[in-house]
């Protein structure tokens, strides 16, 4: 059976590009095009859609106010269809919160090579959102009990994660006290979409949250955030560790890559780091993990129930780079319960 896919848009051109590509595909079936909420609501209750892709930007009602509502009648796999600006950033990530399972950035209608990577990009889109899981929005399981006996800058906390993975890091971040071990995270972003994210996270959080610049000296009580279309990288400068960027070539498909960043904890911090793979689409991370586990790091990966696509967490299991794989809301405490164990006895 072809993926039912329902376009809403206010623009023609819009509505009528994304018409080609997925009539173009033998595997997707295109229901319907609505240039706003209300003509959406008719084409999904005639059609029942497996994914919708979303304009935040519409006419009458706005995506956000339709994605609400779609989440409480009729929670369906939703792709939003965004704009490059800090507004846009906000507003999707709103959206992520609400349930859509990922995002793509309106495309450049006058450049052709960019249309050719906008088809590749909308389709893979697409296709992982009728195989994720939606999830209804609910507030995370807060443990305000977790406390941490101990501050140094010797312990890291790496993450890693991808589709769905706003909301995990989220989830995970808002539970670690704050006096935590350094926390550095890549999740797959665009330039500008971390900006908003890191500023997310730190109003959320009672760590310090702050995107990557470069040159920042690993302390704790914060997280590091990599920037869109920049490699986070950690090297061990004399009793510090310090952030580097690195505008090298994509690795597993991304930039920032996950795989870059345990990798070069591997190099210089194996021991002293935990580190968490959690939800996301592919293979990025996995053997970054794999090497980090080998070098005497700890490893936790996010199980399949609790993730919105697993990809990124099955392959680290897969490869034998995991020591446990726990549901989202367990992480956190795991995490702590381990650094403890590990710091008996280490200088602090």
């Amino acid at each position: 059976m072809p993926i039912k896919v329902l376009v809403v848009d206010d623009s023609a051109l819009i509505r009528s590009l994304l018409g080609t590509i997925i009539k173009a595909e033998k595997d997707l079936l295109l229901v319907g095009a609505a240039p706003d909420a209300y003509a959406a609501r008719e084409l999904i209750n005639q059609f029942s859609p497996d994914v919708i892709t979303l304009d935040i930007e519409m006419p009458k009602v706005d995506g956000l106010t339709f994605l609400e509502k779609l989440m409480k009648a009729r929670p369906t796999p939703v792709v939003m269809i965004s704009t490059l600006t800090e507004q846009g950033a906000d507003a999707t990530l709103r959206a992520l919160e609400l349930g859509a399972i990922d995002f793509i950035a309106k495309p450049k209608l006058d450049i052709a090579q960019g249309i050719e990577q906008y088809r590749v990009l909308i389709l893979e889109k697409i296709r992982m959102a009728a195989t994720a899981k939606v999830k209804k929005t609910e507030k995370a399981k807060i443990s305000s009990q977790l406390t941490m006996g101990f501050s140094g800058t010797e312990k890291i906390i790496a993450v890693g994660a991808s589709t769905g993975g706003t909301e995990a890091i989220k989830d995970f971040l808002v539970q670690l006290p704050v006096n935590s071990p350094a926390v550095v995270i890549t999740q797959h972003m665009p330039p500008g979409f971390t900006t908003s994210f890191a500023k997310r996270l730190d109003s959320l959080c009672r760590l310090k949250v702050q995107e990557v610049v470069g040159g920042e000296r690993i302390l704790p009580g914060n997280a590091y955030l990599a920037p869109g279309n920049y490699h986070l990288s950690i090297k061990r400068s004399g009793a510090d560790y310090i952030a580097q960027l690195l505008d090298s070539e994509r690795v597993s498909g991304h930039k920032p890559s996950v795989d870059v960043m345990f990798q070069s904890l591997s190099s210089c911090a194996a021991k002293n780091t935990v580190a968490v793979i959690l939800t996301g689409m592919g293979k990025d991370g996995a053997a970054g993990m794999y090497n980090l586990h080998q070098n005497g790091a700890y490893t936790f990966a996010q199980d399949e129930a609790s993730c919105v696509v697993f990809g990124m967490p099955k392959e680290a299991i897969n490869l034998g780079g995991v020591d446990e794989v726990l549901p989202l809301n367990d992480l956190a405490a795991a995490v702590v319960k381990r650094l403890q164990k590990i710091n008996a006895g280490s200088r602090v």
